[in-house]
């Protein structure tokens, strides 16, 4: 009974709506190809490929589940490499190396080696990582006693190889921080701040653990041997927390700098100590001390310095000053450069960038303006180091705003989540999410609404209320579009793309007539589309007209650039194709039942003439897929039974292969099935509902794949997200009717659509996103929050303990910093009608 009952034992894993925000590590380096200047961060569980874009927004590559808990990251490369590895540190009790894939767009693991059980342990190493320079060894070692060395080398493939462990174990150890130091081309070395409290132990007094002293331990690795020794090892301040590597091998000093309460110490073996005192904000008080936090190294061929970050946000540039030949540091320079959200990682990229994944508010992306060279930034130095009675004379300062580093981007975060409720205060169609997040003076309220975020870059008032909307480009080859084509009842408007959308008439277009389709043909000519016939405007402005027969009307259009298919009242299908002299032949027509109610046909695949498949939708609810095949056009290859009258047809096709017929329905369902390639059967049919409406599919540009636009009763979004697989989002943003894809230098990914009487450029932000976000700044941590749904108001309780307040506060933190965000943050909250928020401040000083 019991191995039965251990065989149906069942194993859950659990997938979140959103992926967390806090970033616990992250590490730069050139993952994907030699020059790509791209970061690896960790989200707990998820592990992150980020990289800036041309306009500088932070853009997701890759998002991947690790199903646990990543401790520790590092990159390496190895020697004559050109691109980085990612070492992984976790709770799983291995130690894991990865590569980025490019062709897959995944992480691929090279490399997994076990040292220890599962579990974030005291004495399984994973909290720390330090990968040497040279990309030699890499140490792993746990908070307490146990450190394993691995030798990275090459087969004779050139395929990474990893040693067996190598130990450094000593019992009775705590470790507080571990780096790589830069020796050059000579035996791999690493630092860690250790604590022996073995006396403490057995002590039951207490004074051998108030005596106990923290003590730097240089390890070096016998490559020659193939084992780790204690080379070096001297006590150092017990307040210290942080190790910084200092470049050596010629290109600096070696050694590191030992970030301790206060201070900051140059340490190497037989080297005497060079100690510079922390500058300190003139309103913390005496008894507060002044910890590093987090630290990046800028290198360059002629100098490099550390931008090192303390526990209140402030940001030093630390300068290390050293004779050329020798090893010999004679002074360290720490100047205030700028404050920012204390952050776990400082990432400095090669372009000028600065990656800060904060702690506790959203990341951001700045670009460097300045370097601090500015004179009257305050500077301390070991050299006017000044040693009084009561300790070491402190240099202050005052914080400023933002004169070195200018923000790029943000990337939001809800880190941490103090309270949070759901409440439909805006009577809207889905409920939303308040909640309290930060710490201190960055504390916000937020307000999450289901569905992905969309940016307005313009907003333009129209006539009248249009029926459909296209853009065009002027010739096959350029990038952007050149016209918008805005039709209404019994007029078509046309705009043209430039500095500013003004109206044209020297398109080519008949203006005094609706149009049901405008599109760019592969010989650069123009194609209008209307109920009275097609009117096909060539690249030398010459005009060719096809009426339709009789009295009857077009009422349906599909085409590409090669292919023109009509619907005529009536039922009559009608196919044209661009001949080899860029005239319109008409190739074959098809009587059908009863009216067509929509068509499409998919662009031309490269290297064709023409796409294969023609979709076709009836008011008998049903589908077909129609082959344009010149032995068997306009043939029947496969047909779909619906549970109500299609509206829209989309065809979409992915990069590897696949080709997928989207189906809009009078029920507001979309209707999803996959398209044989070979015989243009139907199968793997998939239904969902989005809302009131008939959906409207259009199609649209996602992270440069095809994408559509799905607008019901509210927008939605179906595209191909990082793991490859289809997803259909929600938009948060108004009722669309209709929409075309849109590309310009300004909005290289956007949709023009119509709302009401209005044109709208939008663009999409954070894709991949289940909630965006509003903000609302708040002055202190706040603690709870309670609602009033009758009169809309949120009531919320702030307190923070020893504070400064806020009248006082000076830089950013203060009244100045609130100022600048102020009119911003109310405009993102003017969608709470008729509520408001009321805050309970409560400080002591």
């Amino acid at each position: 009974r019991r191995r039965r009952r251990r065989r149906r034992a069942m194993h859950l894993y659990n997938l979140t709506l959103q992926k967390g925000g806090g970033i616990q590590c992250a590490v730069y380096g050139n993952f994907s190809a030699p020059k790509a200047q791209e970061i690896v961060a960790s989200r707990n569980k998820v592990l992150e490929l980020l990289r800036p874009d041309d306009a500088g927004k932070m853009q997701t590559i890759v998002s991947t589940e690790v199903f646990g808990v990543v401790r520790s990251l590092s990159a390496f490369r190895l020697t004559g490499a050109n691109r980085d590895y990612v070492v992984v540190g976790s709770d799983s009790g291995r130690i894991v190396v990865l590569s980025f894939d490019k062709e897959k767009s995944a992480f691929v693991k090279v490399h997994q080696e076990t040292f220890g059980k599962s579990g974030c342990r005291r004495i399984v190493p994973g909290q720390f990582l330090a990968v040497d320079p040279k990309g030699r060894a890499v140490m792993i070692g746990a908070i307490e006693k146990s450190k394993i060395v691995y030798v990275l080398n090459r087969d004779t493939s050139a395929n990474l190889t990893i040693s067996s462990p190598l130990e450094a174990n000593k019992s009775h150890v705590i470790t507080f921080a571990v780096c790589a130091l830069d020796c050059g081309l000579d035996n791999p070395q690493f630092a860690a701040v250790e604590l022996d409290y073995g006396d403490a132990d057995q002590d039951p007094t207490g004074e051998a653990a108030a005596e106990a002293q923290k003590h730097l331990v240089f390890y070096e690795l016998d490559l020659g041997l193939n084992h780790v020794v204690r080379k070096w090892s001297e006590a150092i301040d017990n307040g210290a927390n942080h190790l910084i590597a200092v470049p050596g091998g010629g290109d600096g000093p070696g050694g590191c700098l030992v970030c301790a309460e206060n201070f900051i110490i140059y340490k190497n073996e037989g080297h005497a100590d060079v100690r510079a005192v922390i500058p300190r904000r003139s309103s913390l008080s005496g008894d507060r001390g002044v910890l590093i936090v987090s630290s990046a190294t800028h290198r360059t061929k002629q100098q490099f310095f550390f931008l090192a970050q303390s526990e209140y946000g402030d940001v030093y540039k630390v300068t290390v000053e050293w004779m050329p030949g020798s090893e010999t540091v004679s002074e360290v320079k720490i100047k205030y450069f700028d404050t920012i959200p204390p952050c776990a990682s400082l990432c400095v990229l090669k372009t000028g960038f600065l990656f800060a994944a904060s702690e506790f508010s959203n990341h951001a992306l700045y670009q460097f303006q300045g370097i601090g060279d500015d004179d009257d930034d305050v500077e301390s130095s070991s050299a006017t180091l000044v040693e009084t009675d009561e300790g070491y004379q402190p240099v202050f300062f005052e914080p400023r705003a933002l004169r070195n580093l200018h923000p790029i981007d943000e990337i939001e975060s809800l880190c941490p989540v103090l309270d949070a409720q759901c409440h439909n205060l805006t009577s809207e169609e889905t409920p939303q999410v308040y909640a309290l997040c930060g710490a201190g003076s960055r504390s916000t309220l937020r307000v999450l609404r289901q569905g992905v975020a969309l940016s307005e870059m313009a907003v333009s008032p129209l006539p009248g209320n249009p029926n459909a909307v296209f853009t065009v480009k002027k010739n096959i080859a350029d990038e952007f579009d050149a016209y918008i084509v805005v039709s209404f009842v019994n007029a078509t408007l046309v705009l043209s793309i430039g500095e500013t959308v003004e109206e044209v008439s020297d398109s080519g277009f008949l203006g005094t007539t609706p149009t049901l389709s405008a599109s760019l043909l592969g010989d650069d000519s123009l194609l209008q589309a209307h109920p009275g016939g097609l009117r096909h405007v060539r690249a030398d402005k010459r005009i060719n007209e096809w009426r339709c027969p009789g009295r009857k009307t077009i009422t349906r259009v599909a085409c590409n650039n090669r292919q023109v298919v009509i619907a005529l009242s009536g039922g009559e299908i009608i196919y044209f194709e661009l001949d080899s002299t860029g005239q319109l032949m008409e190739i074959e027509k098809l009587e059908t039942n009863g009216d067509v109610a929509c068509l499409h046909v998919g662009p031309v695949p490269e290297g064709s003439l023409r796409n294969r498949f023609l979709a076709v939708g009836s008011f008998d609810s049903t589908v077909r897929v129609l082959s344009l095949s010149a032995d068997d056009c306009l043939q029947t290859m496969g047909v779909q039974a619906l549970a109500a009258a299609p509206c829209s047809l989309l065809m979409l096709q992915t990069r590897e292969g696949g080709l997928y017929l989207n189906v809009g329905l009078a029920n507001g369902v979309l209707l999803r099935a996959e398209v044989d390639r070979v015989t243009g059967q139907l199968s793997d049919t998939r239904a969902r509902f989005l809302g009131a409406r008939p959906p409207k599919l259009h199609g649209a540009t996602v992270r440069g794949q095809p994408a559509m636009l799905a607008l019901s009763s509210r927008p939605w979004l179906g595209h191909v997200d990082l793991q490859r697989r289809f997803a259909l989002a929600p938009l948060s943003y108004e009722a669309l009717e209709h929409a075309a894809d849109f590309t310009s230098d300004q909005c290289p990914e956007g949709v023009v659509a119509v709302a009401g009487s209005t044109l709208r450029i939008v663009s999409v932000e954070r894709l991949g996103d289940a909630f965006n976000q509003t903000s609302c700044k708040l002055r202190y941590t706040p603690r709870q929050l309670t609602v009033h749904p009758d009169r809309g108001i949120v009531a919320i309780v702030e307190a923070d303990q020893s504070s400064v307040p806020y009248d006082e506060r000076a830089g950013p933190e203060g009244v100045a910093g609130e100022k600048k965000v102020k009119e911003e943050s109310a405009a993102k909250m003017e969608g709470v009608e008729g509520g408001g928020v009321e805050d309970d401040d409560d400080d002591d000083d």
